[in-house]
């Protein structure tokens, strides 16, 4: 199960594409049961799911506000017993105005408003490690972590024109390191694992996916998308690449 934002769906779609590919003539069923989607093949015995839960701790709507409780998950129930879990989480953490998916945050009682956006991620992931160390029985569930999914909505990062997005890009960076810097978000996901007593692993999207700024949809995307999209991936390609580090995680546990 992919546990998480649109970028989680994104990998989600990817490889229910990869998995048909493999055994196209295997009959598979498709289907949405509130906020979870199952991509099935009977015949293989193998179930793929995606669960929308961007933020991954608790959003509760108290009538007159909505509330981002950073240190309670009791959404953790949706995903409880399965075998494989991929979470992702940053995309909506930036989010404001009328996108902002909450209107106050708290931690027990208390609002945090003033916390910054990078220390209210990395409260939540706190809380999220602390369910996995608690809850999730390492022997029977393998758990992953996605990394941070870039987007490509500031040329000057790559040495374009100030104003410039991912349109009209045709090729991927030729090099090592991505001009922009780190991603931010990389190192409060790097500590929160560190603390972690079980085993998780991180799949490093990261740096790979800076480099694809042709990527993209841009303006080619769903047509109920308004605008450009330098955030999600065009399938097949990127996606792919992270299905197949993936793979190749999970044959070596």
């Amino acid at each position: 199960m992919f546990v998480g934002d649109s970028l989680g769906s994104n990998q989600w779609q990817s490889l229910t594409c990869m998995l048909h590919t493999a055994v196209p003539q295997a009959p598979y069923n498709l289907w949405r049961k509130g906020a979870v989607s199952t991509f099935a093949i009977p015949a293989h015995n193998i179930s793929v799911m995606f669960l929308r839960n961007a933020l991954l701790v608790d959003v509760v709507d108290e009538g007159y506000e909505r509330v981002l409780k950073l240190d309670s998950i009791n959404g953790a129930k949706q995903w409880e017993g399965i075998d494989v879990l991929i979470f992702d989480s940053w995309h909506w953490w930036l989010h404001s105005g009328r996108k902002q998916p909450w209107d106050v945050m708290q931690v027990g009682n208390k609002t945090k408003n003033g916390l910054s956006r990078y220390e209210a991620y990395k409260n939540a992931l706190k809380t999220w490690a602390g369910w996995v160390d608690t809850k999730v029985d390492t022997n029977k569930t393998k758990i992953f972590f996605q990394g941070v999914s870039p987007d490509h909505l500031k040329g000057t990062e790559w040495g374009k024109p100030d104003g410039s997005h991912c349109g009209g890009e045709e090729g991927p960076l030729l090099r090592a390191t991505y001009p922009g810097g780190r991603h931010p978000a990389e190192g409060i996901v790097d500590k929160v694992l560190q603390t972690m007593s079980k085993p998780v692993s991180l799949l490093r999207i990261t740096t790979l996916s800076q480099l694809r700024v042709d990527g993209h949809p841009s303006i080619y995307g769903n047509p109920r998308h308004i605008g450009m999209d330098c955030s999600h991936w065009c399938l097949a390609g990127v996606p792919d690449t992270w299905n197949v580090l993936l793979y190749a995680s999970l044959i070596q546990r």
